[in-house]
């Protein structure tokens, strides 16, 4: 048969005629043959596949072998013996090199058709020798791919134990000589992909044997800290840096730079190189490594080395903006250099001739992602001339090029500037957003702030502890569905169920973040809250529709879905159902968010002339309550105060680091509060909320225009609440417009915070003469449409006695308390408190029904829950990534310790009231859940999937630590807890650790 197929190949056949005789040898194959015959035909596929003249001839080689192989498989374990494995890739084969990749290819064909035999056992072991001796004569990138992909699908192949970590080093040495001398895009790809292949195969190893991971780090780091002239290491280096834990950073950067056997030069050496890394098309995180580098070094106060590397590559990196691939990271890094180099103009006018052209290439080169980065671009410019004005001969010819885009406020670029100087960076080191930390003792998940993300921290963690509502949305069926209220569902299940201490809620925050809310910049967290139940409401309304258009299909029954009630839930996998798999909501159309937090006010305006009344009923899921003008206006606007005022100047917050601002006269004129002394009680909620509610005089320039008088009257103006929601939230109008300094200043009154209270609730009235009715779609209040309330006059007391019969008092126990730090709604820090409900239930203690004038305080003995048993552990602070316990009493009297810490949002619960349901079901919203739903599987898998790979980080920082403790020593101070610090400061009890797999390291964000 050798003979046969070997005049074959020789002959003159066309290739039909041969591919059909090919095929009748393949098919003996399958008969008896002698064992000569197969080693002759083993010999001649072996010598047709690695000296093949043609793909033709190879092609055929590989077909009979396999054939042969497969029905014969003794004798091919004979023949493709470990002898002849190590002849191959000790000699070649032939006038083969065995250097050749051919060989390796031919040795991955044959170890496949051998897998179950034993021999093959002693085939790898040999192998495994090889492939270390290879590596370390630094074989070509294609040769390396080729042996990668061996050992990718072989692992048994790869060396083990100590040899392991060897062939690892030298691996990551050998890919330090891999240069690319092509200049033909197709070349180049193919030089991308082989390098990728290789980084591939160490990722592989590392996840597999962690302890392979720091030594071959090691070994990266004396690569490119070689001083040696000679030896320039590639930057294919750089496809490593992506499979690199992240969680790593600060671990192997306080390493580094507190290491006192690394020389300046070297490390200078290393830092220019891993700069130039940015130029690898592929390369992820390399920009996070860099800037958590120079951070580092900032922090150690090596300031020769970090002034040396952005002298000498600040034009490189600025060079990188010009490529697509890359820019991004290259802006990052180029935003750290030059805001933090901040003793010297030099660095920025390295650049400033190049910046016009780069405008105008952004301009015209019609990508989709230009334009958007060209803002991010010219702001950092912006930035820039305004750190090192009194240059116009440079900046004339770029302020045109960029006239016409966005500036960013002043406040904004010191808030920049002040957060990147080198002399910032030593607190925000110290408090790496990287370090492991253990769940808090509560037993609560924190929210890892994502770069001046408090606002959205201190909300979710405030609708979280609403149980109920909780319980609703972990209850919805949203299988396959990418609704934001599946990620807020996501979210909820994650605090609820993950290991980490924090999660990083990314996805929550780039679906759920307002159009207008730039990124990186604080926020307020009122209107968060708005735009997000708004969406979430609009959302449920828009699905609702769609289903009312389906054809109806009565689904199969299943009595084992059926509820007590014989209603039946939906299907698993049902996507535009919002509703609970426990309970299904009365047919009325309210979405969950109705039913949450939805309530009536009924708005009525009195002609003081004719009496005719007309009234409007609008729904709202918020109060917006202002303060009273004579509580509020000598806080608001001082006008020559009596005594020396105490100023208090707030620090600008990012990412968990408050730092103080320079206290020059402008700033203080914009940036102070004058806390007049006073010895008149404290305001409470309930007087914010009588005053919201208090009848007010319209006359002069807001007369109400009447339809009988036709003419413009003294009018009054009433609200009355006729549905009480669920939960009731109250935003507390803190942040007043000063129209003389155009700022809006904060009111820092303390107000006094009652754990029950009663809300008044009037029957609905019937519609009188004159009085027209109308109802509106669910809408979010904005702060504009209360301002009139500091208008209000006192309430009036004429029809006290009328009003007291036609209104009940609804009790409400205090579930949150989202606080704000700081005097201005642009600056700040935002935390919350949350009311921990214990028992199965989760139900709240009831109140006393004693009878309540208005909206009162319940009768409380001193000012705690009553029956509240472990009052340490009543309540939570949830501080960024921070979670402890605390006590109501630290609630009410933060305010007195810290004046700027105030109470903004606050979130009421609604309590059951005994007997029958009042005004036709509005105070009851069916919106008891008495356990806290079953995961469903989706989420389930998403945390079981989050917790194997937590565990997995936590194992492999144990061992990083473990290796790095003997040798290096860390010189920063522990990140304990501080009690003279407010809650509200963002220092390290304020924001630092991330989770969820998420990289939070601070670097700047536009």
């Amino acid at each position: 048969m050798d003979k046969i197929l070997e005049g074959l190949v020789s002959s003159d056949h066309s290739v039909p005629v041969k591919r059909a005789i090919v095929k009748k040898v393949v098919e003996a194959a399958e008969k008896e043959v002698t064992e000569e015959q197969c080693q002759a035909l083993f010999t001649l596929t072996t010598r047709l596949i690695l000296l093949g003249e043609d793909a033709f001839q190879r092609q055929i080689g590989f077909q009979v072998l396999e054939a042969y192989a497969r029905y014969h498989r003794p004798e091919f374990e004979r023949f493709f013996s470990k002898d002849f494995v190590l002849g191959l890739l000790q000699q070649g084969y032939g006038q083969l090199d065995r250097k050749d990749p051919a060989i390796i290819d031919y040795i991955h064909c044959c170890l496949r058709l051998l897998i179950s035999c034993p021999s093959v056992l002693e085939i790898f072991s040999v192998v495994q020798v090889e492939v270390l001796r290879m590596v370390c004569e630094r074989p070509e990138p294609a040769l390396c791919a080729h042996l990668s992909t061996l050992l990718s699908d072989f692992v048994q192949c790869i060396p083990r134990e100590k040899s392991g970590i060897l062939f690892c080093q030298q691996l990551v040495r050998t890919i330090s000589y891999f240069h690319c001398f092509a200049s033909q895009e197709r070349e180049l790809r193919e030089y991308v992909g082989q390098v990728t292949k290789v980084s591939t195969l160490l990722q592989n190893i590392w996840k597999a044997d962690p302890a392979t991971l720091l030594p071959s780090l090691q070994e990266v780091f004396a690569i490119i800290s070689s001083t040696d002239p000679s030896f320039d290491p590639s930057i294919a280096l750089a496809s490593l840096v992506q499979h690199i834990p992240v969680q790593m950073i600060t671990v192997l950067i306080k390493s580094l730079t507190t290491d006192h056997n690394v020389k300046d030069a070297n490390m200078t050496k290393a830092l220019c190189r891993m700069i130039d890394w940015l130029s690898w098309p592929l390369a992820q995180h390399v920009d996070t490594w860099v800037i958590a580098l120079l951070k580092g070094l900032a922090a150690v106060q090596k300031f020769t080395i970090l002034i040396d590397v952005t002298l000498l590559k600040i034009e490189l990196v600025f060079s990188r903006l010009w490529y697509p691939i890359v820019r991004q990271g290259a802006l990052a890094v180029l935003s750290h250099m030059l805001l933090s180099f901040q003793h010297s103009p030099e660095a920025f006018h390295l650049v400033v001739p190049h910046v016009v052209h780069l405008v105008r290439s952004l301009r015209t080169d019609g990508l989709p992602t230009s334009k958007a980065f060209l803002l991010q671009f010219t702001e950092l410019i912006h930035c820039m001339m305004y750190q090192y004005s009194g240059f116009p001969d440079l900046y004339d010819h770029i302020l045109e090029a960029i006239k016409d885009l966005p500036k960013p406020g002043e406040e904004k670029i010191k808030l920049v500037l002040n957060q990147s100087a080198w002399t910032s960076q030593s607190n925000s080191f110290a408090s790496g957003p990287l370090r492991q930390v253990g769940k808090s003792e509560t037993g609560k998940t924190g929210l890892a702030n994502l770069g001046n993300t408090c606002f959205l921290n201190s909300i979710i963690q405030t609708l979280f502890m609403a149980t109920d509502f909780r319980r609703h949305v972990l209850s919805l069926h949203l299988n396959g569905s990418n609704t934001l209220m599946k990620k807020l569902q996501l979210l909820f299940a994650f605090l609820a169920h993950t290991q980490r201490a924090a999660y990083a809620p990314k996805n929550f925050l780039e679906a759920s973040r307002p159009p207008w809310f730039n990124v990186g910049s604080q926020q307020d967290c009122s209107e968060y809250l708005r735009f997000l139940l708004d969406r979430l409401h609009e959302e449920e309304k828009t699905l609702q529709v769609l289903e009312s258009v389906k054809p109806k299909v009565p689904p199969p029954v299943d009595t084992k879905s059926k509820d007590p009630t014989g209603r039946t839930s939906p299907e698993n996998g049902e996507e535009s159902s919002l509703t609970p798999a426990e309970i299904k909501p009365e047919n009325d159309g309210r979405t969950l968010i109705e039913r949450a937090f939805g309530g009536k006010l009924i708005t009525g305006i009195r002609c003081m002339q004719c009496n005719c009344i007309s009234e409007k009923e609008e729904p709202f899921t918020d109060l917006s309550l202002a303060f009273c003008p004579s509580a509020s206006q000598g806080s608001s606007q001082p006008e020559g105060p009596s005594e020396e005022p105490k100023v208090l100047c707030q620090g600008s917050v990012n990412g968990g680091s408050e730092i103080p601002e320079p206290g020059s006269a402008k700033a203080q004129a914009s940036n102070v509060h004058f806390v007049p002394v006073t010895n008149e009680p404290p305001l409470s909620v309930p007087d914010l909320v009588n005053y919201f509610l208090a009848p007010e005089i319209l006359d002069e320039e807001n007369a109400y225009f009447c339809e009988k008088c036709s003419s413009l009257q003294r009018a009054e103006r009433t609200m009355k609440v006729v549905s009480a929601p669920e939960y009731l939230i109250l935003t507390l109008l803190r942040f007043s417009y000063d129209a003389k300094c155009h700022v809006r200043r904060k009111i820092l009154d303390n107000v006094t915070i009652p754990p029950l209270m009663r809300l008044p609730v009037h029957a609905p009235l019937m519609p009188s003469q004159c009085s027209s009715c109308t109802s509106s779609p669910l809408q979010v209040d904005s702060p504009e449409s209360s301002e009139n309330l500091a208008k209000k006059l006192k309430p009036s007391q004429k029809d006290e006695e009328e009003e007291e019969k036609e209104r009940i008092s609804v009790p409400y126990v205090l579930s949150s308390v989202v606080m704000h730090s700081g005097i201005s709604s642009e600056s700040g820090h935002y935390y919350s408190y949350g009311h921990n409900i214990n028992g199965a239930d989760g139900a709240q203690h009831p109140c006393s029904l004693s009878t309540c004038s208005a909206l009162s305080i319940a009768p409380v003995q001193g000012n705690t829950l009553p029956n509240s048993g472990q009052e340490a552990k009543d309540w939570l602070l949830f501080n960024d990534s921070r979670v402890t316990f605390t006590s109501f009493q630290s609630v009410q009297n933060i305010t007195n310790r810290f004046p700027k810490d105030t109470a903004y949002v606050l979130m009421y619960r609604k309590q059951e009231l005994p007997g029958p349901n009042i005004n036709g079901g509005l105070l009851a919203n069916g919106m008891k859940l008495s356990v806290e739903p079953p995961l469903q599987k989706e989420l389930l898998d998403a945390i079981i999937k989050d917790n194997k790979l937590y565990l997995q980080e936590q194992e492999l920082n144990a061992r990083t630590q473990a290796l790095q403790a003997p040798s290096s020593s860390c010189s920063f101070r522990p990140n304990g807890s501080d009690d003279n610090n407010p809650p509200g400061s963002c220092g390290p009890s304020g924001g630092g650790g991330g989770g969820g797999g998420f990289n939070t390291i601070s670097r700047l964000v536009f």
